[in-house]
């Protein structure tokens, strides 16, 4: 699947577990932060976000399979794929790559939600048009 996005990471001692791989939930955080760099490269950055707007992106579930293990100072990429977006909600399919070798492939559910109240909100729709662009 091609990524409509993607991101670089590279492998750090703190990123990796006991074995020398990396441990499982960071693979979590590399994909939150391709998310953001996403969103960014669309023109919306998450503090201003929140602080104009009162809305924040906040994921409600997070699935991932891991297919081979990351290790110390490995360059990855971190794809992005928008799967649907409905409502108040997105739904992303993201890889971890090193080189063409597909390491972790995840599926990431986020809502659109009102800071104030942390009740989802309608995607407002110049967000949704970039996305959907």
């Amino acid at each position: 699947m091609a990524m409509e996005f993607s991101w670089p990471v590279r492998i750090y001692y703190e990123d990796t577990d006991a074995g020398g791989v990396v441990y499982y939930a960071n693979y979590f955080k590399f994909m939150e932060r391709a998310r953001t760099e996403w969103l960014r490269s669309l023109g919306f950055d998450q503090r201003e976000l929140a602080d104009g707007f009162r809305l924040a992106f906040v994921v409600t579930e997070a699935h991932a399979q891991y297919v081979r293990p990351a290790r110390l100072n490995d360059a990855l990429t971190v794809g992005v794929n928008v799967a649907a977006v409905r409502g108040a909600r997105l739904r992303f399919r993201q890889e971890i790559r090193r080189g063409d070798e597909l390491l972790c492939a995840g599926e990431i559910g986020a809502a659109c939600i009102d800071l104030d109240s942390f009740r989802p909100r309608l995607i407002p729709d110049d967000i949704r048009a970039q996305i959907e662009y």
